[in-house]
């Protein structure tokens, strides 16, 4: 009779128990939601057709948005992304002595989708994966002759990176990206960049 009665007792807080560890267990949906954040870091570029070219190192900075899918412990999701920066290279008695050329990385558009995987309950680490649109702005002076060229670059982009949550709706993050260009119907102009940013941002 005992042994019944223990058997029905462990039986009965085995199924009270049940529910509750299994929601301790599963994962939440606190990496769903649209979420808005600003990025900096470092830069650099180089002529992707050329072996050993020069590099020309800068910051890059700008903003984000994009919204997540948390199922169970994968996250997927979508973004864009806006970007300048500082990285730019100037020569000077290019054609003529004394005068002065300035190439610098224009503004950037970005626009792909991310996979990844919840490790415990705060972080993320993921891969990225789009279309990227940037700019370079050319200008060359000449005695009282200055003449400006805005060239508009195609390219792809692949990257990753880890997102940690803070207090509240708040996150880290730490990503690198890898991004080739080339001009549209010009098979000459192949650039490589390398991005390292970092960026805080917050989760709606």
């Amino acid at each position: 009779m005992r042994i019944a009665l223990f058997t029905a007792a462990l039986a009965a807080s085995t199924a009270l128990a049940a529910p509750a560890l299994a929601q301790e267990s599963a994962p939440d949906s606190s990496f769903t939601g649209p979420r808005a954040e600003v990025i900096a870091g470092w830069d650099r570029v180089q002529d992707g057709s050329t072996p050993n070219a020069d590099t020309t190192d800068g910051v890059v900075y700008g903003g984000a948005v994009g919204y997540d899918f948390q199922v169970g412990h994968a996250v997927l999701g979508f973004e864009g992304e806006a970007t300048g920066a500082t990285t730019r290279e100037r020569a000077s008695s290019v054609l003529v002595p004394g005068d002065a050329l300035r190439v610098s990385a224009g503004r950037d558009l970005y626009v792909g989708g991310r996979i990844g995987f919840t490790v415990g309950p705060r972080a993320l680490i993921y891969a990225k994966g789009g279309y990227t649109n940037a700019q370079v702005d050319t200008r060359y002076v000449s005695g009282v002759t200055t003449v400006d060229d805005t060239e508009t670059l195609d390219g792809w982009r692949a990257g990753a990176g880890v997102e940690v949550k803070l207090t509240g709706n708040f996150y880290v993050k730490g990503e690198y990206r890898y991004s080739n260009y080339t001009q549209a119907n010009n098979s000459s102009i192949d650039l490589d960049r390398h991005q390292v940013v970092g960026g805080i941002g917050v989760r709606f």
